[in-house]
């Protein structure tokens, strides 16, 4: 009798654990873009801002640091401006690990085949490799949202980000995207 209860007590849990992926696979496929609060460690640092995305690809961060340092890409090339002295980094953002963050479908596309790998009452995780990189994402299960990621950045540094007060589909004027308004 034990066994068929842990038997059914197992089958509800996948059907559960099916049924929240599909949802916010669901979710995440109707939001065109997001804005939000950030929180991101690399390392013992610990930096916050504000970041845009429309997808695919394109994000602006302006950090709330001294100098207001600023990360934006235009879907090609990803540009950190530090704004510390007359110089900044240009990067081809497929060579960095947001590309993989801001490319929506490859999203979608690595959640649908992976498990979701969450013991968390409150989120869901998806994890999968990329380039010989770890990557993982977190979502909210009560509102379905991205509350966060995890990956590893050009200098092989751990980086944990974690989103707040996630606004989606606002209209966002695609002119901030425009990466030379930001190179000195």
């Amino acid at each position: 009798m034990i066994k068929y209860i842990l038997l059914i007590f197992f089958i509800m849990q996948n059907f559960a654990h099916g049924s929240i992926k599909s949802e916010i696979i669901n979710n995440f496929k109707s939001i065109k873009n997001i804005s939000f609060n950030f929180k991101q460690k690399i390392e013992d640092k610990i930096e916050e801002g504000k970041c845009s995305i429309v997808y695919p690809k394109k994000i602006l961060c302006i950090y709330n640091d001294f100098y207001k340092k600023i990360l934006v890409s235009n879907g090609k090339s990803l540009v950190i401006n530090p704004n510390k002295n007359n110089q900044y980094y240009r990067y081809n953002l497929e060579q960095t690990p947001l590309n993989v963050i801001l490319d929506k479908e490859f999203i979608i596309q690595k959640m649908e085949e992976s498990e979701n790998t969450s013991t968390d009452i409150n989120f869901a995780l998806f994890k999968f490799e990329h380039e010989q990189s770890l990557v993982s994402i977190y979502f909210n299960k009560k509102d379905l949202n991205i509350v966060g990621w995890t990956t590893t950045d050009v200098y092989q540094n751990k980086v944990e980000t974690i989103i707040s007060n996630l606004e989606k589909n606002l209209d966002i004027d695609l002119n901030i995207f425009i990466i030379q308004k930001y190179t000195n």
